[in-house]
């Protein structure tokens, strides 16, 4: 049974890794669209799970930059890579 969760786990990382370096690699992807969401998501991550310990109150930021900007570098955006 171990092994055949093994394989199965094996399976999965293989897909989703193989999808992350397409849609970070494709001339069609929206890459820094992409990173800016990754971030975007970790971050209201990182800020749910400190709440209960900082008594901070957290609503997740759902309004992603539309700058085209990475990094807050607007001249990045459109610069094809």
């Amino acid at each position: 049974m171990n092994s055949l969760v093994e394989g199965g786990v094996t399976i999965a990382l293989a897909i989703v890794g193989l999808a992350l370096a397409s849609a970070l690699v494709s001339r069609n992807a929206n890459t820094v669209g992409v990173i800016q969401a990754g971030a975007s998501g970790f971050g209201n991550a990182i800020a749910v799970a400190q709440s209960p310990v900082t008594g901070a109150s957290v609503s997740p930021n759902l309004s992603y930059p539309s700058g085209g900007g990475f990094g807050g570098f607007n001249g990045l955006g459109n610069s094809g890579f």
